[in-house]
Formats: structure tokens, sequence, C-alpha cells
């Protein structure tokens, strides 16, 4: 399965834009990209990088606090800290890696970390990583997550204190929804927890102006613990950031594995994440237009398709798009039989000139971050990332031949069931 797929990926030649030239010549509407600005294709930001490069050079070529600091990076991290609305902020090169690092340089062995079942690949890397005591709650479910609490402070009544952490993310990558965060925060008052919110998928896209979670959701960014988030995606930069008070983010400097032993972020990408954060609070105009065209799609897929649905919240420019459960029930679809299905989807979107992609899954299995019985499973999905850089006919044009092609699949897929079992 793995090797079919790795061998009809389609290979982009030149820069990814809301309009990509395949090396086959075919140029195809590209809804498989976190562009959803279309950033790669402002001027303003492209002139700004090759200005920096051209002072800075590629890379400073060394780790943080020794000698790869460079005032580029300093003002990255006051512009997220006064963005957010933090008392500070901390940079780190890779995207992957930050929330895998935050997590063990505050949570170790014999600490308590209840975690949603649902959290993403780094997430699960730095919970494995903290050798902290894993406790799972209920996918966005907060009754289970506070009886979750309740056992925690009750089995910690006669012993000695420990450190008690919450991680949840803001847009759930594997779902697309999003966690009710004034209950989360409610809940940490009551309970004396700290929380962890990884907003790699939320950050630049909720709220208002972009801010997140809490502009979306009205909490006030300084009652969150830690906020981490990923300048690689929406902000067409790179790295991720942990936003906190002071001391939580001088104490990362020291003791956050991949922030001291990685080089430290290439001073055009922290650039660039300043520029694109600018932009976004000067022209709301640029969140206006991605919902609009987010509607336009969700109006083509979600409510006419006999087959698919879409598990994101409406806000969520990355629509995860899964089978009916009434499908897979009625056909006794396995998960592998849905992982097929999804990817002739996505080979068919492509042969009509719409480049989409399929949510990359893990097989169920055993993990030390898995959930009560030993494993963890990832529901087979499309994924369909919308960008403000095409209008809203482009758009419905796009849902249109997404839509048709599923049924298509799916058709196929019936006829030849009816054909084996007549």
């Amino acid at each position: 399965m793995e090797k079919q797929e790795a061998d009809s990926l389609p290979t982009i030649v030149g820069p990814t834009g809301p309009k990509t030239k395949l090396s086959n010549g075919k140029t195809v509407t590209n809804l498989a990209s976190y562009n959803f600005y279309n950033f790669n294709a402002n001027e303003q930001v492209k002139e700004k990088a090759i200005q920096t490069l051209q002072t800075y050079g590629v890379g400073p070529c060394g780790p943080p606090q020794f000698y790869g600091t460079q005032d580029v990076h300093m003002k990255t991290e006051t512009d997220i800290a006064t963005y957010l609305g933090t008392q500070s902020c901390i940079v780190y090169a890779q995207a992957f890696s930050t929330v895998s690092s935050v997590i063990p340089a505050f949570c170790k062995r014999g600490d308590i970390i209840i975690a949603d079942k649902m959290v993403n690949f780094s997430i699960r890397k730095g919970l494995e990583a903290s050798r902290s005591n894993i406790i799972w709650y209920n996918h966005n479910d907060m009754e289970d997550l506070e009886r979750q609490m309740q056992k925690v402070v009750q089995q910690q009544a006669k012993k000695k204190l420990t450190r008690r952490f919450v991680v949840a993310e803001g847009l759930y990558e594997l779902t697309g929804d999003s966690v009710n965060l004034p209950k989360l925060v409610e809940l940490k008052s009551k309970y004396k927890f700290r929380i962890c919110l990884d907003e790699t998928w939320s950050f630049g896209v909720l709220g208002r102006t972009g801010r997140g979670l809490t502009e979306a959701q009205n909490v006030d960014a300084s009652q969150i613990d830690m906020i981490t988030g990923s300048l690689a995606g929406p902000l067409c930069a790179g790295g991720g950031f942990c936003c906190a008070n002071k001391d939580v983010v001088d104490h990362q400097r020291i003791n956050a594995a991949s922030y001291t032993f990685s080089a430290a972020l290439p001073a055009m990408l922290a650039v660039t994440a300043s520029e694109t954060l600018n932009m976004l609070q000067s022209n709301p105009e640029l969140l206006t237009h991605l919902r609009d065209n987010i509607k336009a799609m969700r109006a083509q897929l979600d409510p006419r398709s006999d087959w698919v649905i879409c598990t994101s919240v409406p806000e969520n420019p990355i629509m995860i798009i899964v089978l009916k459960p009434e499908v897979v029930q009625a056909r006794g679809l396995t998960p592998e039989d849905q992982e097929r299905i999804l990817q002739d989807c996505v080979e068919e979107t492509l042969n009509n000139g719409v480049m989409i992609t399929k949510l990359k899954s893990l097989p169920a299995r055993q993990s030390a971050s898995a959930p009560h019985d030993g494993t963890w499973y990832i529901q087979p999905a499309l994924k369909v990332c919308v960008t403000s850089g095409l209008s809203k006919k482009e758009i419905e044009k796009a849902g249109v031949t997404i839509r048709h092609a599923i049924t298509k699949v799916m058709t196929r897929k019936t006829n030849r069931q009816s054909s084996v079992n007549p």
C-alpha cells in the first residue's frame, strides 16, 4: 500500500502556489498545501526574504544562546509575544520538534500528564520523551477530562505533590475540530493543573485577526501556561515557537533539547514570520476571503455528498474528509479498505486537475504513549487545504471536481461488489 502511494505521488516543478505545475507538464489546482493566504506569491514577502538572505546569509550555523542568536530572532520573538499578548516567546528552528521538546523540558519521570487521545504525532513523541505518567481522556470530552483530573487529585491527596499537566491542541490535526478552551481553563484552575496548548494549526487561522484559539474563544492568553505553534504553515516561514511567561521561556533556553542542540532558525525565515504576521494584522480581508472560500468548499462537499462528511470546524482551512460511518458499516470496510478507497479518490481528483492529499495515518500499534488499551488508531481521511489565492468560483469548481471524483470511485466500488456478489 505504501509503495503504491509513493509511486503515484505527483512531482511539483517550480514554486508551490494555488496553481501548480507538475513534472508531467500538467498545471493543476493545488489544494494540498498549507499556503492558506498565498504568501508564497507575495512580492513584499519575497523582497524582504531576499534582502535578509543577502544581509545575513543562509543560516547562523550554530545553536541559539551560544553563537546562533541574531537580532532578527529576538525581534520575531517580541513580535509573536506581542501578537498573542503573552509576556515572552522563544523561537525554535523546527516546527515538529517544538512541542516534542517543550513537553519534556518541564515534565519528568513521575509527573502526570493528561492528554487528549487524538493529539498529533509530534505531541506523542514529546510525551514519550518526558517519561511522565500519561493518562488519556476521550477526544474533546470535557466530562471525561474532569473525571480523570478528579482521580489524579484523589490519588495524590496523601502523596508528595507532583507536577500535573493537561495537553491539548487548538485545532486537532487528525480530526479538524477544536478544543473547548474556556472549559479547559476552568478545569485547570479547579484542579490545579498546568495547560500546554499546541496551536500549530490554529495560530494564524482562528480568531478575528488570526491570533488563534485564545482570540476565537475569548480567552486571555496569559491564562494558558504554554502555547506552542508553528511558523511553517500559514505564515509561510519555518520553525516553531512557545509563548508563556518569562520564567517559563527562560527555562527552555537551557533545558529544551531541540533549542539547545539545533542550529538557530535561518534569519530569512525569522524575518518572513515577522513580515507575514504584520500582514495578517494590517490586512483583515485576508482572513475574510479565506473564510468565504472555506464556506464555498464546504457547501460543495459536506452537505451534498452521499459518501463523506467533514469533521473540521467551519473556520478550519484544512478540511478533514472521512467516509460516513453508515457507508463504512454497510460495506464492512476495514481501515485498509478505507485507505485504498481514499487513495483512489486522490488519484481520480488529480486526473481531473485538482490536487488534494490524504491524511498520513499510522497502523494501530503498541505504543508507550497510546490510549488505555495500548494501541492508537487514526481515522483514514482526505485533506483538502483551502486557500485565499483562488477565487470563489475556482474553489466551487474544485469542490465539484472533488465531490464527483469521490462519487465515481465509490460507484465503481459498488459496481465491482455487485458483479462479484450477484
